[in-house]
């Protein structure tokens, strides 16, 4: 059976520190990507870091769970605070 995964990245510049949400069916082969800059464009160029990741065993669960956390600031701060302390 194949699981989806809802991840959250983490990732520094300038000072800045920028999250990244997406899913997948293979998450280390995903953050390879996104760290040899071969991943979404926005992630190019950085050291990312996996800060969160859940996993569904429905692509549309996953792509729903997604779509909320990229929409809930709140949540992907507190995401944010926890992984950095």
């Amino acid at each position: 059976m194949v699981r989806y995964y809802v991840y959250m990245i983490i990732g520094k510049k300038k000072n800045r520190t920028f999250s990244y949400i997406g899913y997948t069916s293979n998450l280390k082969q995903r953050i390879n990507l996104h760290n040899s800059s071969k991943g979404a464009k926005f992630t190019r160029g950085g050291r990312w870091v996996l800060a969160y990741s859940k996993f569904y065993y429905s692509k549309i669960k996953a792509m729903k769970e997604e779509f909320a956390l990229k929409n809930n600031k709140s949540k992907r701060i507190l995401i944010k605070k926890k992984f950095l302390n």
